[in-house]
């Protein structure tokens, strides 16, 4: 019977370069994955390095188009704000610089109409009254979907949701 955890595959250089060119393939890989892949793969040191270099030099990694595709898909599919997905890119070892550019990458009129799209849906789906608690329900739902709370009482006010 296999236990839960994998053992390790130690592979040389070239099998390595191969399996993380595949695994850049797959979709798009922060550095930080593909280097955790590596070293779990076995590859330590100038190994590991001149890897790394070569999937950048042969486009095989790319921070920015990682960047850009983790904020794209995180805000078109999981209605995700800035604040989350630049948490997420974080997690990822991703740059500030490269970070903030992809997460300004979003058009901004989307961005509030998925504000105010999804705050619409909330809103018919909550069954309170009170219009206080109404309002803290919908800001707490936004805010934990990673929106910014100035932009949500933006959307609030000008789609009278409060």
């Amino acid at each position: 019977m296999k236990s839960g955890k994998q053992e390790a595959v130690l592979l040389d250089k070239k099998q390595a370069l191969a399996k993380a060119e595949n695994f850049c393939v797959y979709q798009e890989r922060s550095q930080k994955e593909v280097r955790y892949k590596l070293v779990e793969w076995g590859m330590r040191g100038d190994e590991l390095e001149e890897i790394i270099t070569d999937l950048i030099i042969n486009n095989f990694l790319n921070e920015e188009r990682f960047a850009k595709s983790y904020a794209s898909g995180k805000f078109n599919i999981k209605h995700w704000g800035r604040v989350k997905i630049k948490q997420g890119l974080k997690l990822k070892g991703v740059p500030d610089k490269i970070l903030q550019k992809a997460i300004y990458s979003i058009d901004d009129d989307d961005y509030l109409q998925t504000i105010e799209k999804l705050a619409v849906k909330k809103a018919e789906s909550l069954g309170e009254n009170d219009p206080f608690k109404r309002k803290n329900k919908l800001m707490s739902y936004l805010q934990a979907k990673g929106f910014e709370t100035e932009l949500i009482l933006l959307v609030l006010k000008a789609s009278n949701l409060k």
